[in-house]
C-alpha cells in the first residue's frame, strides 16, 4: 500500500508519472478547503474581508520568495508554468524589441517554451537553437558563442522534463553576467522544490514555477521577475499582480501552492538521497535482468534522481505504458503535453537517438508520495513485462 493512507492492499497502485503531475498532498487540500470556507474575499476589495484575503495572499507570496531567496514583490502569481513561460518570452519580445530581434534557446525545452519560440520565428525573430550532447545538456560556451549584438533573451530550462538532465544554468548565468543587455530565463517547473536554485546567485532574470509538479494544486504557478525589469501583461483588465497579470487572484490555489512549497522545504534534506537510492535500484534491476534497453540522459550526478528515461528499441512506448498500467504501474512516454502524438520525441532526437529508440522510450518519474514498495513493484513488473513484449515483437517480425 502506498501514499500512507487507508487504501486496501488490493487497491495498490504505483503512480510513477510525477513529471506529468503529482498527487495533491492532503495537507494542501486541507488548506485550500479552509481558505474556500473562511477567506472568500476578493484581495482587491478595500473592506476588512478583502484585506484579510490580501494579507493571506502576501503571506503566500513571501513563502515562495523565501524559497527562492528573492523579494516578495519579485513574485507574480500565474495560472501555471505555461502562462509564466509565455509571459516571459512573448513579453520580452514585445517590451525589448527595440534592443534587438535575436533570442537563444535549446531544442529540448518544454512545449510551452519551444512553441513560443516557433511562434516568434514566424513573426520575424531570429531564434538560435543550441545543440545538446548525448545526455541532453547545453554547453555554456555555446551560449556565449551564439550571442550577438541583437540578442535580448536566453532561455534554458533547469531540469529536463523527459530525461531529467540538469542544465548548467548557474554557469550560463555567470557567463551572461558580462552582457547586461541580455536577459536570462529559466524554466524551473521540474526542479523547484526539489533542487535548490536561487535566481540572484545564478544571475537569472526570469524563473517559472508550477504548483502541480510539487504536490500542489493544478492551475497555479508563478513567475520570478527580477526587480526593475519590465514586462507587459498578457491579460488586460483590472491590473492585478502589480499590473502584470489581470484577473481576480485564485486565493485557495495560491495558499495551496504556499503550503506545497513549505512541505517541499521540510522534505528536501531526505528526499534527494531517497530518490537516488530508488533510481539506482531500478537501474540495477534492468541492467541485470533485461536486454535491449538503452538508458537516456545523465544517470550520474548531472541528472535529477527522480526522473529516469528508458528506451526499448523495437517496442512502442504506448504499448509498454498500457502493459504496465494493466499491472497497476503508471509511467509515461514523453512530455504529457505531447504524449498522445505518435511521433519521436523531439528531446530524444536532439540527443541523437534513432527514431526506433525514441519511439520505444518510457519515463519513470518519482514523487514525494511514493514509497519504496512502489519502486520494487515497478521493477518486478518491468522485468516480467518487457521480455514478454519483446518475445511477441520477435514473433510478429518473422
Amino acid at each position: 500500500m502506498n501514499r500512507g493512507n487507508c487504501r486496501k492492499e488490493e487497491d495498490w497502485l504505483a503512480y510513477l508519472d510525477n513529471s506529468a503531475t503529482t498527487e495533491t498532498d492532503p495537507a494542501v487540500i486541507s488548506v485550500m478547503a479552509d481558505v474556500m470556507k473562511k477567506i472568500y474575499g476578493n484581495p482587491s476589495s478595500l473592506h476588512g474581508i478583502g484585506v484579510k484575503a490580501e494579507r493571506l495572499m502576501e503571506q503566500a507570496r513571501k513563502v515562495v520568495a523565501d524559497a527562492l531567496s528573492c523579494l516578495p514583490h519579485e513574485i507574480v502569481f500565474t495560472s501555471g508554468g505555461t502562462e509564466a513561460n509565455n509571459m516571459v518570452i512573448r513579453g520580452v519580445a514585445e517590451a525589448y524589441h527595440h534592443r534587438g530581434n535575436h533570442m537563444i534557446t535549446s531544442p529540448i525545452e518544454h512545449p510551452s517554451v519551444y512553441h513560443v519560440f516557433q511562434y516568434l520565428k514566424q513573426k520575424g525573430w531570429k531564434i538560435t537553437e543550441l545543440p545538446v550532447d548525448s545526455s541532453g545538456r547545453v554547453n555554456p560556451a555555446d551560449v556565449e558563442t551564439a550571442l550577438t549584438d541583437e540578442t535580448v533573451l536566453v532561455s534554458v530550462m533547469h531540469v529536463n522534463n523527459e530525461v531529467g538532465t540538469i542544465q548548467p544554468v548557474e554557469e550560463i548565468g555567470n557567463r551572461l553576467k558580462k552582457y547586461p543587455k541580455v536577459m536570462f530565463h529559466v524554466d524551473a517547473v521540474q526542479s523547484f522544490g526539489k533542487i535548490p536554485l536561487h535566481p540572484s546567485r545564478s544571475h537569472i532574470d526570469f524563473l517559472t514555477i508550477s504548483g502541480h509538479k510539487l504536490h500542489g494544486p493544478k492551475g497555479i504557478g508563478c513567475l520570478y521577475k527580477r526587480k526593475n525589469l519590465t514586462l507587459p501583461s498578457l491579460l488586460l483588465g483590472g491590473g492585478q499582480e502589480r499590473g502584470l497579470r489581470s484577473g481576480t487572484e485564485n486565493l485557495p490555489a495560491i495558499a495551496g501552492l504556499a503550503k506545497a512549497v513549505l512541505l517541499a522545504k521540510e522534505a528536501e534534506e531526505t528526499f534527494y538521497q531517497k530518490y537516488q537510492t530508488w533510481k539506482e535500484m531500478i537501474l540495477t534491476r534492468i541492467e541485470n535482468e533485461l536486454t535491449g534497453v538503452k538508458i537516456n540522459g545523465d544517470i550520474d550526478d548531472g541528472g535529477a534522481p527522480y526522473i529516469l528515461n528508458l528506451s526499448f528499441p523495437g517496442l512502442k512506448s504506448e504499448v509498454i505504458v498500457h502493459a504496465l498500467e494493466k499491472e497497476q504501474v503508471y509511467v509515461s512516454s514523453k512530455s504529457a503535453c505531447s504524449s498522445k502524438k505518435e511521433e519521436p520525441s523531439r528531446v530524444l532526437k536532439a540527443m541523437g537517438l534513432t527514431d526506433q529508440e525514441a519511439l520505444g522510450s518510457i519515463r519513470i518519474s518519482m514523487g514525494r508520495m511514493n514509497v519504496e514498495e512502489d519502486i520494487k513493484q515497478c521493477c518486478d513488473v518491468l522485468v516480467r513485462t518487457i521480455p514478454a513484449l519483446q518475445k511477441v515483437m520477435k514473433v510478429h517480425k518473422r
